[in-house]
């Protein structure tokens, strides 16, 4: 058998072989494949558990052909034997691992578990919460699989799967918080994606708590909610006050309050905006308000913070439509609290002026009772009906000395002092905790930002430490996954590893950091100017620690090189095309012309990661566009060759692996899978038959009989033989 492709010079004694595929060998043939690849470019997973059970399992593949392999672990936290974890392979698997690789000159690569899905300690069984422990927890888990390729070769590729969090298709925003600029859209503003086709008006948010990372609620876009009217000034510009009694401008549309002053600050809980009032109907003026409407308004509230700030607001100070749109009903509810707590508080002065009042009396008559003679007091007892009105006539009276009077007025008073106080105070209580929760609202992408590429940033570091060899890094290659969760869209992709090095540039470059080593409590009291609040909001100066990664010396410049050296992404061409299955057919086109866009689109995609030298590692899997069923590439629709030629041209040179999953199942071995794959690329088998012309032999030929052995021989054996006393003169069997 002879493995040949592109690479090697067509051989001179070419035509005593009998080739398997004479189309696809040699130079100047026709339809030979745009993109050639060798067998040594190309490799295959093996995931542990399931394609390979043990090293044994894994060398197999070797013998196999297989000069690339990924070795993947799809257990998380503990694992079985059908779901192995890194640390399933201790010290002599690992050493023979190493040794393989030297005395078979091939290269290894590391799946982390498959259970990793994104940065954000999502829990994937549950409501679908997110825990900064389970954030955590995931980094040790990625980081044992750093370890683990690190002790097999000193360097090479750490996959990782992203999907950080669900987001509605049609609506695909990453920092721009205005919603101006949707990834689902092409340039004309015409929709190419969407989960159902009511998505485009129904679409669903789900939002968090940042406090508790807990996912917090879901808005939805075709809910309508009441929501204030404010006063806004209907004057042309002119010259006026703001409710501090500075003169100033007062434009058209400027909030104003009922006296007509400039209200500075429109956000303010207490201070600011007020609804328009009706003096015909008596009633304060709301409206039913579409989410559409809540873009403008995250707009207006985040210059207006612009303003006060002198700069752009960072993450968790400005906000996005979905936060503005749940703000509002939290706002009514807030207002609500607000109102009572006035109303309960309104008569706190007289009540406490009438007990004081009461207080004065029983003085006076204690002294009075006390200058009367016993006998005589009768003259100051006071008649009391046991019910006021009509039938306080009807019912006996009561005779009570003047004393006891006032002693049960002062208690009546007491109590309803006390009642106005404690309802005052609860409603209070609950409308600042209410502005609190509001406050707290945020977008996932907002955790993602703040923590998520914190945890990606350690693993970069954490590979950067692990790395021998600088021209042969460690590094974390983040996969985009499925279409339906962020990370899956390329785009979101690029945004995650741009993050995450911004993150580990800061990681390495800064003395301080927010939430880094632990602090003593004195260092929260060293820090008595600031409020509570102020301390531990991330951002402030309360935050700022000691940083552990600070490498004192590292200019930033060779903070962005390491930082682009050990994270980087990993393009997987079946996940890209499951985006076929929610492509937005445009009805005036063909059937072969929507394909074409999407074709385009697709590789758009690509040539947008590859052109920003993002890409560390390729999976090349292949589907209908339906599901991620590891269809051998070429065997689906995915333009994998194209991909491939596209990788090519930037300057691509790392490793290429084949995901054969389907083959396992559906054909002989896992490994068929591989085969089909050079084929594909022009990487075929050839026949070595010296002498007379024989009938020719195709790929299949070698590829279902040397490997699957189904194929019949080309003559009979043992029992079916006529004879078995005839043997070869040098005695070999048949057979």
């Amino acid at each position: 058998m002879r493995f040949s492709d592109g690479y090697y010079a067509h051989h001179p004694v070419t035509d005593y072989f009998n080739a398997m595929e004479p189309e696809s060998y040699g130079t100047g043939v026709a339809n030979k494949p745009d993109v050639t690849l060798g067998i040594q470019d190309i490799g295959m997973s093996v995931p542990m558990g399931i394609s390979a059970s043990n090293v044994a399992g894994i060398y197999s593949k070797i013998r196999m052909g297989a000069g690339k392999l990924e070795i993947q672990f799809p257990g998380y936290k503990t694992g079985n034997r059908q779901a192995q974890t890194p640390e399933m392979l201790g010290e002599d698997q690992r050493q023979a691992l190493r040794e393989m690789q030297l005395a078979n000159e091939v290269r290894f690569n590391t799946h982390a578990s498959f259970g990793l899905m994104g940065m954000m300690g999502r829990d994937e069984k549950g409501r679908g919460d997110f825990s900064t422990y389970g954030a955590y927890q995931d980094l040790l888990e990625l980081k044992r699989s750093i370890d683990f390729q690190a002790d097999m070769g000193g360097g090479g590729s750490v996959v990782m799967h992203s999907g950080e969090f669900e987001r509605p298709m049609t609506d695909m925003y990453m920092d721009d918080e205005t919603h101006t600029m949707n990834l689902a859209r092409d340039e004309t503003g015409r929709l190419l994606v969407r989960q159902a086709h009511t998505q485009e008006f129904d679409a669903k948010f789900d939002l968090m708590d940042s406090r508790t990372s807990q996912k917090m609620e879901t808005v939805q876009k075709d809910r309508l909610v009441a929501y204030p009217v404010w006063l806004k000034s209907k004057e042309p510009d002119h010259t006026g006050i703001d409710q501090d009694g500075n003169q100033v401008i007062i434009r058209k549309d400027d909030y104003i309050d009922y006296e007509g002053k400039l209200i500075t600050k429109p956000w303010d809980p207490t201070r600011g905006r007020v609804p328009e009032y009706d003096p015909k109907s008596g009633r304060f003026q709301s409206e039913l308000r579409h989410f559409d409407f809540f873009k403008e308004e995250a707009k207006d509230y985040n210059k207006q913070i612009r303003d006060e700030l002198g700069r752009e607001p960072n993450y968790y100070e400005k906000v996005y439509p979905e936060e503005m749109f749940l703000r509002a009903t939290l706002l009514t509810n807030e207002s609500h609290s607000r109102g009572w707590a006035l109303q309960f508080a309104q008569g706190v002065d007289q009540d406490m002026d009438t007990l004081e009042k009461l207080r004065n009396a029983r003085g006076f008559y204690q002294k009075l009772d006390e200058s009367i003679p016993e006998d005589e007091k009768w003259k100051i007892m006071e008649t009391e009906g046991v019910f006021p009105g009509p039938l306080g006539k009807l019912l006996p009276s009561k005779t009570k000395h003047p004393l006891e009077i006032i002693d049960e007025a002062i208690t009546r008073q007491e109590r309803s002092l006390e009642h106005s106080r404690q309802a005052s105070v609860s409603q209070e209580q609950q409308a600042s905790d209410t502005r609190e929760t509001a406050d707290n609202i945020i977008t996932p992408i907002k955790r993602l930002e703040q923590h998520g590429a914190r945890m990606y940033a350690e693993a970069g570091i954490h590979a950067m430490r692990k790395s021998k060899d600088p021209n042969n890094p460690v590094v974390v290659n983040i996969e985009n996954l499925f279409p339906e969760r962020f990370g899956g869209h390329i785009e979101e992709l690029k945004w995650v590893i741009k993050k995450s090095r911004d993150k580990m540039v800061e990681l390495l470059t800064e003395p301080q950091i927010q939430m880094g080593v632990s602090r003593k409590p004195m260092d929260v009291s060293e820090n008595a100017e600031l409020t509570q609040k102020e301390i531990w909001i991330p951002g402030r100066k309360g935050m700022l620690q000691e940083n552990p990664y600070f490498k004192s010396g590292l200019s930033r410049e060779q903070a962005e090189k390491i930082a682009t050296s050990h994270i980087k992404a990993t393009l997987d061409t079946g996940h890209l095309n499951m985006w076929r299955k929610f492509w937005q057919e445009d009805p005036r086109s063909t059937k072969e012309q929507n394909d074409a866009k999407f074709k385009q689109w697709y590789l758009t995609q690509v040539e947008s990661l590859a052109k920003d030298g993002m890409v560390g590692n390729v999976h090349l899997a292949d589907n209908f566009g339906y599901q991620d069923e590891h269809l051998s590439p070429g065997q689906g629709n995915a333009p994998i060759k194209d991909v491939v030629a596209i990788l090519k041209k930037h300057g691509y040179d790392k490793a290429i692996t084949v995901e054969p999953g389907a083959d396992a199942t559906t054909d002989l071995s896992d490994f068929h899978g591989l085969m089909k794959t050079w084929k594909l690329f022009g990487s075929p088998v050839y026949g070595m038959g010296m002498g007379a012309p024989q009938v020719p032999q195709r790929w299949t030929d070698v590829q279902y009989s040397h490997f699957g052995q189904n194929r019949p021989p080309y003559f009979v054996f043992g029992p079916y033989a006529p004879s078995n006393d005839w043997t070869l003169w040098s005695a070999v069997p048949m057979e």
